[in-house]
Order: structure tokens, then sequence, then C-alpha cells
């Protein structure tokens, strides 16, 4: 499966009549377009399995290793699933995210899904960098203390530590707020991927959205932006093409399976009768 100029299109009839907002922080800024994370799996060659005329989306990887589902209608808060199977001595995990999750955010780690990791950096570090507290306790908080990074401890239910982000309305005296929105990576999720996650999350560049577009929370700063509407859509296209690129790339420099030939002049042994 690929990206056709006809999906193009419409990611750009949606985008080019509007007028770009620049909001931050990343946390709040809503769910933006899902065919931010679609379009660049699709141009990797993941397939569409779910009903072409069903809300859910459901995509696999070509090896049928990872799947990824977007469900609308989900009776849990969690409308995006990430799954990986095990392969190998690689072991299976899963990661999950609330309605509100930002599509760019989300789709940094699905871009860091299709490509070799060249580093495994502490995911603490991507956030700290970006000065968010670190707390003693496992936990990191946003500027506006309404985002929560929490690596959970080992427990009787978990052999490993997992990470949990949490985006609540400012507390009621004692009392957290209530939810936002989520992510969850169980104990096995590559920290390569939790720490794309996180570094988009924590960057300080604003997303664009249009201006009646959701946010998570009314406190979202929102800017008129320098950007034009046609350079946030020429910016979605090239990055889609240069995923495809990066893709069919990879598949010709995949080694080739040889087998071995024969010695020039060697014959075969005749059969013995």
């Amino acid at each position: 499966m690929s990206v056709s100029e006809r999906q193009l299109a419409a990611f750009a009839d949606r985008h080019a009549w509007q007028i770009p907002y620049d909001v931050s922080p990343r946390h709040l800024a809503g769910p933006g377009d899902a065919r931010h994370v679609t379009h660049g799996l699709a141009a990797a060659g993941w397939s569409l399995t779910s009903d072409p005329l069903s809300a859910e989306i459901l995509l696999h990887s070509p090896d049928h290793r990872y799947r990824l589902q977007f469900d609308p209608q989900s009776a849990t808060l969690a409308w995006w699933r990430l799954r990986a199977e095990p392969a190998g001595t690689e072991s299976g995990w899963y990661a999950e995210f609330g309605q509100l999750v930002p599509a760019e955010v989300l789709a940094h780690l699905t871009d860091a899904l299709l490509a070799s990791p060249s580093h495994l950096p502490d995911p603490w570090q991507t956030v700290t960098a970006a000065g968010w507290l670190r707390d003693p306790d496992g936990t990191a908080h946003s500027p506006d203390s309404m985002c929560t990074v929490e690596l959970r401890p080992v427990s009787e239910f978990r052999e490993r530590p997992s990470w949990r982000v949490e985006v609540r309305q400012p507390d009621h005296g004692s009392f957290p707020g209530p939810r936002i929105w989520h992510a969850f990576f169980d104990e096995r999720a590559p920290a390569h991927l939790v720490g794309a996650f996180l570094a988009a999350l924590a960057d300080h560049r604003p997303l664009q959205r249009g201006m009646f577009d959701r946010t998570a929370h009314y406190s979202a700063v929102k800017e008129p932006s320098a950007l034009r509407a046609q350079q946030v859509v020429d910016a979605h296209t090239s990055r889609i093409k240069a995923l495809g690129a990066q893709v069919r790339a990879a598949r010709r420099n995949r080694p080739k399976a040889t087998t071995p030939r024969a010695r020039a002049g060697s014959t075969q042994p005749a059969a013995r009768r």
C-alpha cells in the first residue's frame, strides 16, 4: 500500500483553505489530523486490513509483525493502539494513546519505528533538556505541570519498568484534575521509541492547527502562524515522499539470499542404477 496522489490531494484540500495557527505547548495542541500517522505508515508499505467503510483503521506492517489500530468508537480512552508481535529473540510489546494525543507527536514515534535506530537515547534526557522538572520519585513534569511522565517501577505485575504519560487539568485542591489524555508503553517497548515520543512531545516548537480546530484544553496558547497553509501541506507531502523513498532504498540495499552455484566444468554424478 502507498499514498496516492488523490489521497495527498484530499489532505491538501482539508488544510489549504485553513489559516494556520501556532499552538503550544504540544501536549495541549489537540489531536490534529490522523493522516500524519496513517499516511506515513502507508508510504512505508503498511496495508489497510480493516473495512474501508468502518470508522476503525487497522494497519499492518509488510512483515505482519506490527499492527496499528485507530478506533474512535472504542469503549476505552485509548483510541490508538500499537502492538508488536515477538520475532526471533525480540519480545513483543504494546503501547496505547488517548484520543487527544497530537498526531504529529505520535507520527514521530511511528517514523522512528520505520527507521533503524542509530543510537538508544535515555528517554529522560529528552524531557529534562527541554526544561521539564524531574522528581526523585521517577516522574517529570512539564513547565505548566499539566503533563507528567512516569517510569513505573517493577511490581508483581511487571518484570521491568514501564512508561506512562498523563495530561491532566490543573489540580483541584488535594485531588488530581480530570485526565485529558494518556500514553502507555509496556515494559518491553523499545527505549528509542519512548524517547522519540517524548522528544516530540517536549519540543518547544508549536504545532499548526486551523482556526477552529479542537485543542486539548482552553489554556493552550494559539497565535497566528508565520507559515502559510500551503507550506503546511508541502511539509506533509515532502515527509511522506521522503519516507517512501527511504523504505524503497532500504529494500534495494537489503542483502539478497544467494544459492551455491556449480563450478564451471563440473558434472553431476550419474544416478546409480
